[in-house]
């Protein structure tokens, strides 16, 4: 017999008994987002029962990258994405493998989760695998036929500029709405950078239904917040962090990042539509519905970094349908789901201009009165470290030196604080919410600092001046301004590579991406030639001529900055107090904070008596009606349950590595589960490839 045929008879029995079942069947749980379950058999009385269920290695127990998936399941199977984008299937009470789909180049990426669609007797499952999204039989894992080319549609085109060469690749799953399925993507934060369109295909062909322009074009909404022609130049404004849907209402709700490039906007003045915008869309149309800007002529990264939460709250005695949005400053902003009013009062507050040659950022930035920020929103004197007094003196030093103080400080030569830092605040992982219009949302306290250069003042000749400002732009912000890289954040130094790399192997890697290292190939091969004519030149100045070449001519401004910088003291732990990770329950009806708890612990701290003190975290949270909400997300690598009404810590596991992902929870045959992806590989943590579940213990 097939070994398909095996997988399909597998599927089928396993999925029989279904009766006592309840599903998981969409990214965090449902169109809404939610990060809900009603299961109530794993509670507050008997959760310190949980153990060990099942463990599933997706890479047959070699760590290879990170992995972030919120697995989906449906019918007693779980769907889930390994390290190096392999596609499976498992029987959700065994975690027995029942069929794996392995892209053609498979690479360490991420794949935040899947997206499902049943139309008669045809079941897919839509997997989004760097720049392929493909549409896979639920039944074989076998690609379908039908869809775009051979089972695969590539994102890279129909975005109107780069074509095939562009980097544009989707992390999160798209939203199923009818026939079809409306995508996001993830483009580059450097220039040149693919446009953000909002992009809906036909589930059964592939075909594109529709675009909605981030970017306006002439004639659309908006176009004129932008200079002139800046369509056919900017990038970004994309949705990279998934989308949540009203299915009722027939609108599909769109976070998008900022406009490329993030820290310096001097060739886009203008509030800069609809980056950094709450987007309603028709879902059957992708007409504009309405859109709120929470961060105008962005300059800080600050990319809506989550799926919005649909939630139905209280005010003045009315329940009103509502959309939340969390953000990487720690704001929850809240809107009437239908028309996009406020439901807290929002404030235009006057924000400081930048110093910057050319840049002109925007005077006021919105913030809610309503609910208070969810960590920390400044980093002053009295929160500088007090671990050892060596550290305390360290970062003093450096904190004198930086420019900080008011939110939204624009980029500086001298480094500007980011606090809340550059992944939040709230990130991917999301917030979660119960019906009663609670939000619970994790939150990381890790201060940055950012740093401009102006690389029009490099000096030297023409072509190695060139070299270098192709490196600002493109490779920089992760190997580091002396090409000595950032341990802290996996990205390897430069610096002798011609010792350690032949330079045609160089070629191919820049060319094609390696890892989590993306294909620079739209920069073109005249391009990538002087790049890599600069790296490799820099350790060698003999090879230099013997005739100075002639001094290239001034260029006008032109800043990069020197690379995502975690401000840390002399022995890496963070520049501020703890606690640096905390799980937050918020009360939407009325906007304020009802609890706050530490999310995490550091071992090797704890030992010398310094406790609670939170770790940075990525991956959200899952309620339960049993009165529980589960978080993995930690460095140390734990796994917790809390009281969802006090924020008591009334469990905890180790995972096998890291769980950096939101986990799900469902029920087969009677028997609750709760799993999560534990593969660590994020800020220093051992890369792994579990999967790993976990159910009551039988008395």
């Amino acid at each position: 017999m097939a070994i398909w045929k095996m997988a399909a008879l597998c599927i089928a029995l396993a999925g029989a008994a279904v009766a006592q079942d309840a599903d998981w069947p969409v990214y965090l749980g449902d169109a809404h987002s939610s990060h809900y379950s009603a299961l109530t058999q794993i509670d507050r009385g008997n959760v310190t029962r949980l153990v060990p269920a099942w463990e599933y290695a997706s890479e047959g127990g070699v760590g290879k990258g990170q992995m972030q998936c919120n697995p989906l399941i449906l019918d007693g199977i779980l769907y889930g994405v390994s390290p190096m984008m392999k596609v499976f299937a498992l029987r959700a009470d065994t975690g027995r493998e029942l069929w794996a789909f392995t892209p053609e180049k498979p690479r360490a990426a991420v794949c935040r989760g899947l997206a499902w669609w049943q139309g008669g007797e045809k079941k897919r499952l839509f997997a989004a695998l760097g720049s392929a999204l493909y549409a896979l039989d639920a039944i074989d894992g076998r690609p379908d036929g039908g869809f775009g080319n051979g089972g695969m549609v590539d994102l890279r085109e129909n975005l109107g500029r780069e074509g095939e060469s562009a980097f544009a690749m989707a992390t999160s799953p798209g939203v199923v709405y009818r026939d079809l399925i409306i995508m996001g993507t993830r483009v580059s934060e450097a220039l040149p950078a693919a446009p953000g369109h909002i992009r809906a295909y036909d589930v059964r062909t592939g075909a594109l239904r529709w675009t909605f322009h981030t970017i306006p074009q002439p004639g659309e909404f908006g176009y004129e917040t932008w200079p002139e022609g800046a369509h056919e130049r900017a990038g970004g404004a994309n949705c990279w962090a998934g989308m949540s849907l009203d299915r009722e209402r027939g609108m599909v709700y769109v976070p998008t990042g900022s406009a490329a490039f993030d820290f310096y906007g001097a060739d886009r003045h203008g509030q800069n539509l609809f980056a950094n915008c709450l987007l309603a869309l028709d879902a059957a149309t992708g007409e504009r519905k309405w859109h709120y800007q929470l961060v105008h002529h962005d300059l800080w990264d600050r990319d809506l970094p989550a799926p919005p939460n649909l939630l139905t709250v209280t005010h003045d005695g009315t329940r009103i349908d509502a959309v939340a949005q969390i953000t990487k400053s720690a704001h929850v902003f809240l809107f009437n789901r239908e028309t996009g009013e406020p439901l807290f009062a929002i404030e235009e507050r006057p924000a400081p201009q930048s110093t910057l040659e050319g840049e002109a950022a925007w005077p006021t930035q919105p913030a809610p009165v309503l609910p208070p920020q969810f960590s920390r929103g400044s980093f002053d004197q009295k929160d500088i470290t007090r671990r050892t007094p060596e550290a305390q003196e360290y970062v003093r030093k450096r904190w004198d030196a930086i420019r900080r103080g008011k939110p939204f400080l624009p980029p500086s030569r001298e480094g500007t604080l980011i606090f809340p830092g550059f992944d939040g605040g709230g990130e991917w992982g999301g917030a979660a919410v119960d019906p009663k219009g609670v939000l619970y949302v994790n939150a990381s306290e890790m201060p940055w600092i950012l740093t401009m250069v102006n690389i029009a003042q490099a000096g030297g000749d023409a072509k190695t001046q060139q070299g270098l400002m192709i490196y600002a732009q493109q490779c920089l912000f992760c190997h580091g301004p002396d090409r000595e890289g950032n341990p802290y954040s996996m990205f390897p130094g430069l610096k002798d590579l011609a010792q350690r790399l032949p330079r045609e192997q160089a070629e191919i890697i820049t060319r094609d991406g390696k890892g989590f290292m993306p294909a620079f190939a739209h920069l073109g091969e005249r391009n990538l030639s002087t790049v890599l004519d600069y790296i490799y030149g820099a350790d060698t100045p003999a090879n230099a001529p013997e005739t100075p070449a002639a001094e290239a001519p001034p260029l006008p401004p032109d800043y990069r900055h020197t690379g995502y910088d975690r401000f840390v003291d002399q022995e890496g732990y963070p520049a501020i107090t703890p606690p640096w990770g905390t799980l937050n329950a918020i009360d939407m009806n009325t906007g304020t904070i009802l609890w706050k708890s530490v999310l995490g612990d550091t071992p090797e701290l704890r030992e010398k008596g310094m406790e609670q003190t939170g770790t940075e975290n990525y991956g959200g949270p899952v309620v339960t009606a049993g009165g529980l909400v589960f978080a993995g997300a930690t460095k140390d690598a734990m796994f917790h349950a809390f009281d969802k009404d006090t924020g008591a810590l009334l469990w905890e596991t180790k995972l096998p590595f890291a769980g950096y992902a939101t986990p799900a929870t469902y029920m087969v045959n009677g028997k609750q589960f709760i799993v999560i992806a534990a593969a660590g590989g994020k800020i220093g943590s051992p890369e792994g490839d579990r999967y790993a579940a976990f159910a009551l213990k039988q008395e």
